[in-house]
């Protein structure tokens, strides 16, 4: 399918469990340069009970996690049918989802994403293109980050991409390859520990600006392995879970004090990964972390010299679904979307699953 024009989905959910991100995207290929509008946007919450359900998925046995893939296929479906039809959206190209990230082991030459089943395509009644990260693994890759190909094409004039979700990650340029990877976590731990205080999210990092950073927790999530590891490497909620939470909790520190300590600790990884490379540049940052204005504040103060950017609202909350938009769409043309240089693969490759509804709506 290699056209100039495509009008399609970008489909998304993320680590931080915010909910299903849907994008209606039309994208342009002209004089070998991608540009982009981002149309009707809309973020459905998942329920109380869905959230608790990907929470614990992480221990299910096999057989729970086939259900729970079959179940979540059907409702990422039922979502993504009612976008299209609230919209009135019509001649789509290609419906480019993400799915959900349950399992995220790229060292065991493992990745799970649920809603990728093939039933999908016969439940939305059009062509899907998902399951991105499955091939980079069996390549010997990470299987992420997977956006950085969307930041060279899209977002060439920013020195570095920063996006705030669940983990931060970065992309940039260097020596003529793109170089990406996942920093730290971010809301995955912020958001866990503003529920223990009843709130769903700490909003614009009121509570943790009102806490106190705990030195010794500080300097012990800043000593941690992960962040003297070289790229290319990733994370998936294993690492909280594993690694970051039983950190935290040996602190016996009030919550406010460890969500203040936490961003501090966000906001320090985040800059030393711009520091390193270049100080003085622009950093475009997107996810729903640039609404933290405490995370934001901290991450200034610690880059005086870099120019920080933070664009539209669409392109805040939109940005990954607009850029699996596009890697859906370089799958469509059989193009590179995904780089050996980010994910540690053993080539470029154009990854992604291409899937065609084999019934008709009313048949």
């Amino acid at each position: 399918m290699n056209k100039q024009n495509y009008n399609v989905l970008g489909v998304m959910s993320g680590t931080s469990l915010d909910g299903v991100d849907l994008a209606h995207i039309s994208l342009t290929l002209q004089e070998q340069k991608w540009s982009y509008a981002i149309h009707e946007t809309q973020t459905i919450s998942y329920s109380p009970e869905w959230v608790k359900r990907l929470q614990s998925a992480i221990d299910f046995d096999i057989n729970t996690l086939a259900q729970l893939n079959q179940d979540y296929t059907v409702l990422l479906a039922n979502i993504i049918n009612g976008f299209i039809t609230q919209n009135a959206i019509g001649n789509l190209d290609a419906v480019c989802s993400h799915g959900h990230t349950i399992l995220h082991q790229p060292h065991n030459g493992f990745t799970l994403q649920i809603g990728n089943l093939p039933q999908i395509a016969n439940l939305i009644h059009h062509t899907i293109v998902c399951d991105f990260r499955v091939q980079d693994v069996a390549m010997g890759g990470q299987g992420a980050p997977l956006v950085p190909m969307g930041d060279r094409l899209l977002f060439s004039e920013y020195d570095f991409c920063l996006n705030l979700g669940g983990f931060s990650n970065i992309s940039f340029e260097e020596d003529g390859q793109r170089i990406a990877y996942d920093i730290c976590p971010v809301n995955t731990v912020l958001n866990y520990y503003a529920g223990i205080l009843g709130h769903a999210y700490d909003d614009g990092g009121a509570i943790a600006a009102a806490g106190t950073v705990v030195p010794e927790l500080l300097e012990a999530l800043n000593n941690l392995d992960y962040y003297k590891a070289p790229y290319p490497k990733s994370l998936g909620f294993e690492f909280v879970k594993e690694v970051i939470l039983p950190v935290m909790e040996r602190s016996d520190a009030a919550v406010k004090d460890k969500l203040c300590t936490f961003t501090t600790h966000s906001a320090t990884q985040i800059a030393k990964a711009i520091i390193a490379k270049k100080a003085n540049g622009s950093l475009l940052i997107t996810g729903g972390g640039a609404y933290n204005s405490f995370l934001i504040k901290k991450v200034k103060e610690f880059l005086p010299a870099t120019r920080l950017v933070i664009p539209d609202n669409k392109t805040i909350q939109y940005k990954e679904a607009l850029l699996f938009a596009l890697l859906g769409v370089l799958k469509l043309r059989n193009e590179v979307n995904v780089l050996c240089s980010v994910t540690g693969a053993k080539a470029n490759h154009s990854s992604g699953v291409i899937m065609q509804p084999t019934t008709h709506p009313f048949s």
